[in-house]
C-alpha cells in the first residue's frame, strides 16, 4: 500500500504556503526535525507491533473454540431466532429459542455481558455441550446448565430458587464463571448480586458455554470481549478475563498515535521565532503549514487502519472525543471536534471514514441505551452532546443520515429516556427525599374532594415533593434540549449553497420510520419519547417557515391538506381508507377525482390492481427476482426484514430455524403505473420533485380540490412528517400512554391500602399485641412500596405526562380535527381519508382526559371549548357517515359518541353544535335498529336521559353499592346528566315526522322481545346446570351474555319510557295510523316481562338468589322500575283520553294479571299470602324500601295506577262477555277476529295484522301478498 502522503490526501485540496521565504526555510528545517522525530517513533512503533500482535495471538489457556467469539449460528441453536450480522445480537422468534457461544470454557475466571433490550422472560448464563433445549426447557432446565432470569428474578439450575434483581430494558447483565472455585455468579449493572451457584460440575470433558434462552420477541446483545466490557472486574474482583481477548498490541498502538496526535494539536509554530510553542487545543486549526501536514498524514498512514475496528473507536477515538467536551460549555464552544473529523475526510480513505463514523455512532448509540441512570443524568448528557458535535459536521452527517441513521431503529434511540425500576439506583432517593401521595380516596378509588382539606404536615410534605419533582424535571428537560437539538440536525441538510432550509429534510428516511412494520417490534415506549421530539423539531421549522414566508399558515394552525390522500404520492402501506380499499376507491370515485381534482387515473391501473394483486400469499416470479439475493435461504440462516429492530443496533441477515419454517415473504409492491395526472410510488420511489414540486409540479400537493384555500400552508415535507406523526401516533404511541397509567392506579391502590391498615391500628385493641404487630408490618410494606412508586411516578410524570407533554397531545388533537374538516368539505373524496385520521382524533382526547389528569387538567388548554364543540360536530356527524364504510372505524364513532354524552363537560360540547347538525345527528340515532350495530346507539339515547326517568337517578345499581367496581372511571359509572334539548330535538323529530316514529318503535319493541326472551332462555339453562346434582360450572361467557341481554332489555324499556314520556300522543293519539298498534305491542311487552319477573318463587328468583359471579347487574329494582315508569306516565301522567285507550289496551291483553302490579309495592295474594306462612321471613321486593332512589311523589303515582287499575280490571271482568272458541283469532287466541284480507279473504284479529304488516306482506295462511285489510263484523246468526 502506497503511504497516504502529499501524492494521496494533498491532492483534495489546495494549501497556502508562507509567504516570506527566509523564515519559512528556518522554521521547516525545525519542523522537519520534529515530524522527522514522530515518523521515527512511529516506524519503531510499527516493529514494535509485530512482535506484540503474536503475543496476542497465542490461545489463553482454559479456552477453546475461535479466538472471535460469536453465537453459534449453524448448530448451536433450537427453536426459531433472528440473529444480527455480527452475530452478536439476538431476538426470540418462538415460544422459547436456546443459542450458545462458539467458543467454552473448561479452567480459570471468564466474565461476559449481556444487554438486556426487552426486560421480558429470559433466562441468561452457562450450558456444556451436553445440554439439549426444546421449545419448553433452556438454559437452567437441565442438568449442568445455569441461568438467571431477572422477569422473575430467580436462579435455575433443574430446580429454581429466588435471586436477585429485577432487570429492565438499558440493563447490562455480567456472567461470572470460576472454574478454579467452581462457583457462577452474576451482576446487575456492575453491582453483584452475589453467588449464585457452587460446587458446579468440573472435570474432564466438562466446558462451558456462554448460553441464553429467551421467549417471542425478547432480544438481547452479547459483548464477550469484542467490545470494552462497561464493567470490567479483571482488576477489582481477583482476574475474571472476558471470552475474547482485547487487540492489546492495537491498543498500545493506537494509544501511541493518539498521543502524537495530541502533540501535534498541541504545539503550534511560531514562524517570527522559528520555534514550536504549545496552544490551546480547544482552538486548534488546520493550516496549510506542509509540515504539519506531512506530520498529520504519517499519523493517519497508521491510525486509519485502527479507527475501523470496533474496540479501537470505542475505547480510543470515543473517549478522546468525549474528553474533549468534559469542559463544558456549549457544543459549538468546542470546533476541534469539526476540525478533527476535516482531518479524517482529507487523510483517510473513503471507505475507512465511512466504517470509522458508523462505528463511532454504534458506540454512542449503545453507550446512551445502556448507560446507568444517575440523578443529574450526566452520561446521557454526555454522549447526546458528542452525538451533536459529529452531526454538525456537515460531510459526516451526510453519509450518517444515508447508511446509517434513519436505519430503523438506530435514530430512534437517541430520543428515550429510559424509565428506572429501581429508584434507589438512579439516585431519586437524594433528587426527591420527601415522597406524598394522595390518600382522599373513596372507596371507589375515586378522588374524594367532600373530604376535609389537607392538614399543615400533609401540605408541606406535597409542596416538598413538587419541589423535588421539579427539580427533577429541569434536569431531564436539559437532555429532551439536546435530543430535539440532535433530530433538528438529523432532519435539516443544507443544500448545495449552504442555506438551511427545511425543504432539504428528509421525508424519506423518516418515512421509513413510521412504517406500521417498525411498530411492531420496536419499543412503544421509546415511540413516545420520539413522537414529542418530532413534534418540537417540527413546530420548530414549521414556525420558522411562517416567519420568512407570513403568507404560509402558523404551526398552530396546522393541518394535512386532503390531496395527500389520493394523489399517490404518500404511502401509506395499505392502511385501511374511511372508503374501503384504495383500489375500489379508485375504481368507483375515478369521475369525482376527475370533476374535483383534476386526477385522471390510467384505465391500465385500474385493471391491474385486482383481488389477485391484494393476495398475501401468492407471489409472482418478477417480484420475487426484484427481492435481494440475501433473502434466498444459505443453510440454516435466512434474510431478515429491514424493518425488524436489532438489539445491537445492527442491520441483522440471519434467520434460524430448527423447524423447516420459511421467512414471511413481504407484501407484493405494486408497480410504478402511470397515470396522466399522478403516479402511484412507494417510499424509495420518490425524489425530491415528487415531494417539493417544480417547474409547475406542485409535489404533494398535486389535485387540490376547489374547496381547499388557496393560501399556502407550509413546505411539502413539513406536511409528510407532520402525517407520519399523526400515523405513528396511532400505531404505536397512544397504547403506551395507556399502559403508563397502570402506575398511578398503583399508587391509589396502595394509598387506599395503607389508609385502611392505619385505621385498623387505630381501632385495634392494646391486649392484642400480635394483630398490631402484624398490622405494623403491612403498614412499613405499603409505605416503602408507596415511597418507591411515588418516586417512580414523579418520573412518569415528567417524562411522560407533564404538561408540556400535554400540550403536545392537544396540538396533535386539533391538527387531526382541522384535517378531518377539511377532507369533509371535499364530499366523496373523503372517502380517501386513512381511517386513523378519524382514531387518533378519537384517542387523543380519550388520553387528554384520562391518562393526563390529575397532573394536568384539559380545562387549562387554551382553546379546550372550541375544541370540545368541534370534536363533537365531528362526531355527530360521522358516526353515520354513509362514506365511511368500515365497521370498525364506525362502531369506534359511535362508542367515542357514547362516552362524550356520559360526561358533562362534552355532553355540553355536544349542545353547542349547530342545531342543524344536532337534529341530524338525532335523526340518525332514531334510524331503525334492524340492520345496523343498535346497543351503542340505545346507549347514548338512554345516557341522554339517564336522570330524568322513573327511579333513574342512581350512579350504580342499589345492590351492588357494598361492592367496588373494576374501574370506577367508567362512562357508566358517571353522575347523571341528561340533556334536555336534545330530548326535545327528539320529541319534535318523533312528533312531525310520521314515518319515522313507528319504524323506531317498531325496531325497538323487536329488540325488546328478542333480548328479554333470550335472557329469559339463558337464565332457564343456568338454573338447570345450577339443580343438577353433579357438579358442573356454568361458562362465564354465557354468563357475561346473560347478563348483556338483561342490561340491554333495561336500557330498552328506558328508551320506551323516555318515547313515552316526549311524545305520548304517538300511543296515545289514535288518530295517527299506528298508535294503536304500538300500544298493543307496549303492552304485551310489559306485561310479558312484569309476569317473568314478578311470579312468586319464579325462575328470575331463584337465578337472582345464586349472586353468580358476571350476573351482579341481574336483579328487580332496574327492570321493575324501567316498566313501572312507563306504566305511570301511560295511567297517571296523560290526559283523560290517553288514561281510557292505555287502560283499555292494558286490559285487554289476556297477559294481563293485577297481581303483577301488586307485587312492585310488594302486596301479595290471599293465597300467596297462605303458601308463604312458613318463610315469613324472607324480604320482599317493594319500590317503598327504596326512597334514597324513588321520590315521595313518584311512589304516590305507583299507589294511583293500582287504585285505578283495580277499579278497571273489576268492571272489565263484570262487563265482558265470553266468546266462542271459533270466534277467537287463530293467531293469537286472545282477541275476536276483526279483520278480514284482501284478496285472499282470511281473518284475524287487527292486532296481529298490523303487527305482522309492519314486517312483511305475506298472508299468515296462504303467502298470498296482502293488498289491503277491512274491518270484520261477524252476521248475526239470525
Amino acid at each position: 500500500m502506497t503511504s497516504k502522503g502529499a501524492g494521496t490526501a494533498f491532492s483534495r485540496k489546495s494549501y497556502r504556503l508562507s509567504s516570506e521565504p527566509e523564515k519559512s526555510k528556518v522554521t521547516g528545517m525545525g519542523l522537519w526535525r520534529h515530524s522527522s522525530a514522530v515518523l521515527l517513533n512511529a516506524a519503531q512503533l510499527s516493529l514494535r507491533v509485530s512482535s506484540a500482535t503474536l503475543v496476542s495471538d497465542q490461545v489463553a489457556e482454559g479456552r477453546l473454540g475461535p479466538s472471535t467469539v460469536v453465537l453459534d449460528h449453524t448448530s448451536g441453536f433450537e427453536g426459531l431466532l433472528l440473529v444480527d450480522d455480527d452475530l452478536l445480537g439476538v431476538i426470540g422468534h418462538s415460544n422459547f429459542g436456546s443459542i450458545r457461544a462458539t467458543t467454552c470454557v473448561y479452567k480459570g475466571k471468564w466474565i461476559y455481558e449481556v444487554l438486556i433490550s426487552s426486560q421480558g422472560l429470559m433466562q441468561i448464563g452457562w450450558c456444556t455441550l451436553n445440554c439439549k433445549f426444546n421449545q419448553e426447557e433452556g438454559v437452567g432446565d437441565t442438568p449442568d446448565s445455569y441461568a438467571y432470569d431477572g422477569n422473575r428474578v430467580r436462579k435455575w439450575n433443574v430446580t429454581t430458587t429466588n435471586y436477585g434483581k429485577s432487570w429492565a430494558a438499558g440493563d447490562i447483565v455480567s456472567c461470572l464463571i470460576d472454574l478454579d472455585e467452581g462457583t457462577i455468579a452474576f451482576c446487575l449493572n456492575g453491582m453483584s448480586l452475589g453467588t449464585a451457584f457452587d460446587n458446579i460440575t468440573r472435570g474432564a470433558g466438562m466446558a462451558y458455554f456462554p448460553a441464553i434462552s429467551l421467549s417471542f420477541k425478547e432480544s438481547v446483545a452479547f459483548n464477550f470481549g469484542s467490545r470494552p466490557l462497561r464493567y470490567p472486574l479483571h482488576v477489582q474482583r481477583g482476574g475474571y478475563c472476558p471470552l475474547q481477548d482485547p487487540p492489546v498490541a492495537d491498543l498500545v498502538k493506537a494509544h501511541k498515535l493518539l498521543g502524537y496526535l495530541k502533540n501535534v494539536i498541541h504545539i503550534g509554530i511560531d514562524v517570527t521565532e522559528g520555534k514550536l510553542v504549545e496552544k490551546d487545543t480547544s482552538m486548534w486549526q488546520l493550516q496549510g503549514e506542509p509540515t504539519v501536514l506531512i506530520t498529520l498524514a504519517h499519523i493517519f498512514n497508521y491510525f486509519s487502519p485502527l479507527l475501523c475496528k470496533v474496540y479501537l473507536v470505542e475505547d480510543v477515538l470515543m473517549t478522546f472525543l468525549l474528553s474533549i467536551l468534559e469542559r463544558g460549555g456549549a457544543v459549538e464552544a468546542h470546533p476541534l471536534i469539526q476540525q478533527l473529523l476535516d482531518l479524517m475526510w482529507l487523510l483517510m480513505e473513503e471507505y475507512e471514514v465511512h466504517e470509522c463514523l458508523k462505528q463511532l455512532l454504534m458506540s454512542l448509540l449503545r453507550a446512551y441505551r445502556f448507560s446507568p441512570i444517575i440523578p443529574d443524568l450526566g452520561l446521557q448528557i454526555h454522549y447526546l452532546r458528542l452525538t451533536i458535535a459529529v452531526l454538525k459536521h456537515e460531510k459526516s452527517r451526510k453519509y450518517l443520515l444515508s447508511n446509517v441513521l434513519f436505519d430503523v431503529l438506530r435514530s430512534v434511540v437517541f430520543f428515550y429516556i429510559k424509565s428506572p425500576l429501581r429508584v434507589e439506583e438512579a439516585g431519586l432517593q437524594e433528587l426527591i427525599p420527601t415522597t406524598w401521595w394522595p390518600n382522599r380516596f373513596t372507596k371507589e378509588g375515586k378522588e374524594n374532594k367532600e373530604m376535609k382539606e389537607e392538614s399543615a404536615e400533609e401540605r408541606l410534605r406535597r409542596r416538598a415533593y413538587e419541589r423535588g419533582c421539579q427539580r427533577l424535571k429541569k434536569r431531564i428537560e436539559v437532555v429532551e434540549g439536546l435530543q430535539v437539538q440532535i433530530l433538528k440536525l438529523l432532519l435539516n441538510n443544507k443544500d448545495r449553497g449552504g442555506v438551511i432550509s427545511a425543504s432539504t429534510m428528509c421525508p424519506l428516511g423518516l418515512r421509513l420510520t413510521f412504517t406500521p412494520n417498525l411498530t411492531v417490534l420496536c419499543p412503544p415506549e421509546y415511540m413516545v419519547c420520539f413522537l414529542h421530539r418530532l413534534i418540537a423539531a417540527l413546530r420548530s421549522f414549521w414556525d420558522g417557515h411562517k416567519a420568512k414566508t407570513p403568507a404560509t399558515v402558523g404551526s398552530e394552525e396546522a393541518y394535512v391538506p386532503p390531496q395527500l390522500f389520493y394523489n399517490g404520492k404518500v404511502d401509506y402501506f395499505d392502511l385501511q381508507r374511511l372508503g374501503g380499499l384504495l383500489s375500489h376507491l379508485k375504481k368507483t370515485l375515478k369521475d369525482d377525482l376527475a370533476a374535483k381534482a383534476n386526477v385522471l387515473i390510467d384505465p391500465a391501473e385500474l385493471q391491474a390492481v385486482t383481488m389477485d394483486d391484494l393476495d398475501e400469499d401468492e407471489e409472482s416470479a418478477t417480484s420475487a427476482a426484484q427481492r435481494p439475493s440475501a433473502a434466498l435461504a444459505i443453510g440454516g440462516a435466512l434474510a431478515r426484514p429491514g424493518w425488524l429492530s436489532s438489539p445491537t443496533l445492527g442491520r441483522a441477515n440471519r434467520f434460524l430455524s430448527t423447524a423447516a419454517v420459511s421467512l414471511m415473504n413481504p407484501r407484493r409492491p405494486l408497480g410504478t403505473l402511470e397515470k396522466i395526472k399522478v403516479r402511484t410510488l412507494s417510499v424509495e420511489q420518490r425524489t425530491e420533485e415528487d415531494i417539493e414540486g417544480s417547474h409547475g409540479n406542485e409535489g404533494l400537493l398535486l389535485g387540490k380540490p376547489p374547496e381547499e384555500p388557496d393560501q399556502p400552508i407550509t413546505e411539502n415535507s413539513l406536511l409528510e412528517v407532520l402525517d407520519g406523526i399523526i400515523m405513528m401516533y396511532n400505531l404505536s404511541v397512544h397504547q403506551q400512554l395507556g399502559k403508563m397509567v397502570g402506575v398511578s392506579d398503583d399508587v391509589n391502590e396502595y394509598a387506599m391500602a395503607l389508609k385502611d391498615t392505619e385505621e385498623k391500628i387505630s381501632r385495634c385493641p392494646k391486649r392484642r399485641r400480635d394483630i398490631r404487630e402484624e398490622l405494623l408490618k403491612s403498614q412499613k410494606v405499603f409505605s416503602e412500596k408507596l415511597n418507591h412508586l411515588s418516586r417512580r411516578l414523579a418520573w412518569i410524570n415528567v417524562t411522560i405526562y407533564s404538561k408540556e407533554k400535554m400540550q403536545d397531545i392537544y396540538w396533535l388533537l386539533r391538527v387531526c380535527i382541522r384535517t378531518i374538516e377539511h377532507g369533509d368539505r371535499t364530499g366523496s373524496l373523503f372517502a380517501f381519508m386513512p381511517e386513523f385520521y378519524l382514531s387518533v382524533a378519537m384517542n387523543s382526547y380519550s388520553a387528554l382526559k384520562n391518562y393526563f389528569s390529575p397532573v394536568n387538567s384539559m380545562e387549562e388548554l387554551p382553546g379546550y371549548e372550541e375544541t370540545l364543540m368541534r370534536l363533537a360536530a365531528i362526531l355527530a356527524k360521522h358516526f353515520a357517515d354513509s362514506r365511511i364504510v368500515g365497521t370498525d372505524i364506525r362502531d369506534s364513532l359511535m362508542q367515542a359518541l357514547a362516552s362524550y354524552v356520559c360526561y358533562p363537560h362534552s355532553l355540553r360540547a355536544v349542545e353547542r353544535i349547530p342545531e342543524e347538525q344536532r337534529i341530524s345527528m338525532m335523526k340518525s340515532l332514531l334510524a331503525p335498529y334492524e340492520q345496523r350495530p343498535w346497543a351503542q346507539t340505545n346507549w347514548i339515547l338512554v345516557r341522554l336521559w339517564r336522570g330524568c326517568g322513573f327511579g333513574y337517578r342512581y350512579t350504580r345499581l342499589p345492590h351492588l353499592l357494598k361492592t367496588k367496581p373494576e374501574d370506577a372511571s367508567l362512562p357508566s359509572l358517571q353522575k347523571p346528566c341528561p340533556s334536555t334539548l336534545l330530548q326535545r330535538h327528539m320529541a319534535d323529530l318523533l312528533r312531525s315526522d310520521r314515518d319515522l316514529a313507528p319504524s323506531f318503535l317498531n325496531s325497538v319493541l323487536n329488540q325488546l322481545n328478542w333480548a328479554f326472551s333470550e335472557f329469559i332462555g339463558m337464565i332457564q339453562e343456568i338454573q338447570q346446570a345450577a339443580e343438577r346434582l353433579e357438579r358442573n360450572f356454568v361458562d362465564s361467557r354465557q354468563l357475561k351474555v346473560c347478563a348483556t341481554c338483561f342490561d340491554l332489555s333495561v336500557s330498552l324499556l328506558r328508551v320506551l319510557e323516555m318515547t313515552v314520556t316526549l311524545a305520548p300522543e304517538i300511543f296515545l293519539d289514535w288518530n295517527r295510523p299506528s298508535s294503536e298498534l304500538l300500544l298493543r305491542r307496549l303492552a304485551q311487552l310489559l306485561n310479558q316481562v312484569l309476569n317473568r319477573v314478578t311470579a312468586e318463587r319464579n325462575l328470575f328468583d331463584r337465578v337472582v338468589n345464586l349472586r353468580l359471579p358476571g350476573l351482579e347487574s341481574v336483579d328487580h329494582y332496574p327492570i321493575l322500575v324501567a316498566v313501572t315508569g312507563i306504566l305511570v306516565r301511560l295511567l297517571v301522567d296523560t290526559d283523560a283520553q290517553g288514561v281510557e285507550h292505555a287502560t283499555a289496551v292494558l286490559l285487554a291483553d289476556p297477559c294481563f294479571q293485577l297481581r303483577s302490579i301488586q307485587y312492585l309495592l310488594g302486596h301479595a295474594e290471599p293465597s300467596a299470602l297462605a303458601a308463604a306462612a312458613p318463610a315469613a321471613e324472607k324480604r320482599r321486593f317493594s319500590l317503598h324500601s327504596y326512597t334514597d332512589y324513588i321520590s315521595t311523589e313518584e311512589l304516590v303515582k305507583v299507589d294511583k295506577m293500582l287504585h285505578h287499575l283495580s277499579e278497571e280490571s273489576k268492571q272489565a271482568a263484570a262487563t265482558t262477555l265470553p266468546t266462542s272458541e271459533e270466534d277467537l283469532c287463530p293467531i293469537c287466541y286472545a282477541h275476536p277476529i276483526s279483520a278480514i284480507f284482501r284478496p285472499c279473504s282470511h281473518k284475524s284479529c287487527k292486532a296481529c295484522i298490523n303487527q305482522h304488516l309492519m314486517n312483511n306482506k305475506d298472508c299468515f295462511f296462504c303467502k298470498a301478498t296482502i293488498t289491503g285489510v277491512d274491518d270484520f263484523t261477524k252476521p248475526d246468526s239470525s
